[in-house]
């Protein structure tokens, strides 16, 4: 350049003289060293001839953005607010579209990668769902289409307690608030009080008589032990069948919801950088270093990866509760079966017709005769006894071996995300020595953090704020514990209702609360650890920073302070 040469000439005239390196005034030192550096900066600049931004063009027309913006040749990179600040092929408004378009493909990798799981929970929740209610809807069919023959008006006249029953067993099923040991012990209370009528219709049994002859019915057990039996395997059935479907339910519904919790602004710079900005350095053929790609997702999926304990007690949960539909005394045969047990129940109290009127007549006394007595012998039909028809067990196997699978296949889905994400989506089989690692190419040095939101104190990638967890996923970690519960409580035999979890949580749902262990003050990150640029995030309203930054370079600051400090001293002389 013609500083360059002004300096070479200027020097020859002072070093040809004898002696003249020992007599050179202060000021010409000073003059030498600042042609040594705008040399040395010629040279550099000079040295390598700016590379050609095609690759990128044709990147950037891809993504959807125009060309046209899109320098020749690479351009100094002061005005990078994300991206390392050397010789880039991005302008501010492309790191800008890149920084918006990485975050909105990462959320789309992440709703894909979970969307499989909803679709698997979906699947399984509407082939268990249809099957219990299959079963019922069958017994209850068989029902309606054999007691007519078998009892005439003894079940023509009492339908609606049959009906009442079946609709009791469903609705439970379906989450309503009823007590179902107390709807099985009003059906057969109902029932005994009907049949006992039809079969005694000489008599006029008051209100009073037929409460009295319920209390002596634990006694004397007209319908034998088909009501405490039945009462047992039903209820430990449809909790069961209940909590299972729920919490396939409620599975499905945390995923779904996670997978919309929108990402941070440090995030979207994180995976912008990850992503696009070995682009913007010319290395569009240099993929992520896999440690580099974890790194960042681990940070930016750290509320995420907190879900990780008590989503995997919900599936050992809903394991456990798989293993109570089989065995001998399985929900299948239970419910597909209930017409049977009421059918046998019916049956005994036929046949022991006059030792269970005179143990309720000896308990209660001689009820009052009707002016009209009916002719009984007339109306009773022979019983015949019904055949059980046994559901496919082998149907009901294969869902559960299904469904263990699947659930298998999913329990470390939230820690097991970013490993994912960047083995299929973003770095794939790369070459850990010659990899992009935020900065150049080369191997990434920092060590991989651990999962969830407290190990990310010293992401080297994402700045995250530790005592300040997503209230969103917090609010389904709760879910989770809530559902979980009530399926270990279902394993046992036990119905919980979950309506007031104000104690499980804490917090107004500010933003302010913290979960177990996570509440402590950020320190300071450790010296070993590298530490992540902070550039600030440029503004994604369209207003980039422009191309014509003020900034100073390094290398320009250190001249001028250099001449002003030589000129100074000059003066002082």
């Amino acid at each position: 350049s013609g500083s360059a040469r002004l300096c070479r000439g200027r020097l020859q005239g002072l070093v040809g003289s004898r002696g003249c390196a020992a007599r050179m005034p202060f000021f010409s030192w000073g003059f030498w060293l600042l042609c040594v550096a705008a040399s040395a900066s010629a040279r550099s600049d000079g040295g390598n001839k700016p590379k050609s931004c095609s690759e990128l063009r044709q990147l950037y027309g891809a993504k959807g953005f125009s060309p046209s913006g899109v320098p020749q040749a690479e351009i100094s990179g002061e005005h990078l607010r994300i991206c390392p600040q050397g010789y880039t092929c991005c302008t501010s408004e492309m790191e800008e579209n890149f920084a918006n378009k990485s975050r909105t493909e990462f959320e789309g990798m992440l709703k894909e990668a979970t969307r499989s799981v909803q679709i698997n929970l979906t699947s399984q929740y509407k082939s268990f769902d249809g099957y219990f209610q299959d079963l019922l809807n069958k017994s209850e069919k068989a029902l309606y289409d054999t007691f007519p023959g078998m009892y005439g008006d003894l079940y023509n006249q009492n339908v609606k307690v049959f009906k009442d029953l079946y609709s009791d067993l469903r609705r439970y099923y379906r989450g309503a608030n009823i007590n179902l040991e107390e709807a099985l012990n009003e059906f057969w209370i109902h029932l005994l009080e009907r049949l006992f009528k039809l079969m005694n219709p000489q008599y006029h049994l008051t209100e009073d008589y037929v409460e009295c002859m319920v209390k002596h019915s634990e006694h004397h057990k007209p319908f034998g032990e088909v009501p405490r039996e039945l009462k047992l395997k039903a209820t430990r059935a449809f909790i069961a069948v209940r909590s299972f479907v729920q919490g396939l339910g409620v599975g499905n519904d945390v995923v779904k919801k996670v997978s919309q919790v929108p990402l941070s602004p440090y995030c979207t710079r994180a995976i912008m950088k990850l992503v696009y900005c070995s682009h913007c350095r010319g290395m569009s053929n240099v993929k992520p270093c896999n440690s580099y790609c974890r790194n960042v997702l681990k940070g930016c999926l750290a509320n995420q990866a907190d879900l990780d304990p008590e989503w995997r007690n919900l599936i050992d949960s809903l394991l456990l509760v798989a293993e109570r539909f089989d065995g001998p005394s399985n929900v299948e045969t239970v419910i597909g079966t209930i017409h049977t047990k009421i059918a046998e129940a019916i049956s005994n109290m036929q046949e022991n017709r006059e030792s269970i009127t005179t143990k309720v007549f000896q308990g209660c006394g001689n009820p009052k005769l009707n002016t009209k007595p009916s002719n009984v012998e007339d109306k009773r039909r022979r019983v015949k006894s019904i055949s059980e028809d046994k559901p496919s067990v082998l149907g009901l196997e294969k869902l559960v071996s299904d469904v263990k699978g699947k659930l298998k296949d999913v329990r470390d889905l939230w820690v097991s995300l970013p490993v994912t994400l960047c083995n299929d989506k973003i770095s794939g089989s790369v070459n850990e020595e010659k990899c992009w690692n935020g900065m150049t190419r080369g191997r990434y040095l920092p060590d991989v953090m651990g999962d969830g939101l407290a190990n990310q104190i010293n992401n080297p990638e994402v700045e995250v704020d530790i005592t300040k967890p997503d209230m969103t996923i917090r609010q389904q970690i709760m879910q989770l514990k809530i559902m979980t519960n009530r399926l270990r409580n279902a394993y046992k035999g036990n119905d919980v209702d979950f309506q007031d979890t104000s104690d499980d949580i804490s917090g107004s749902g500010s933003g302010d609360g913290c979960l177990d262990d996570v509440c402590v003050k950020k320190q300071s990150k450790s010296s070993s650890t590298r530490q992540p640029e902070t550039h600030p995030m440029p503004k994604l309203s369209g207003q980039g920073v422009g191309g014509n930054s003020s900034i100073i370079l390094p290398s320009s600051f250190l001249l001028l302070l250099s001449l002003a400090t030589v000129a100074t001293q000059y003066l002082r002389r």
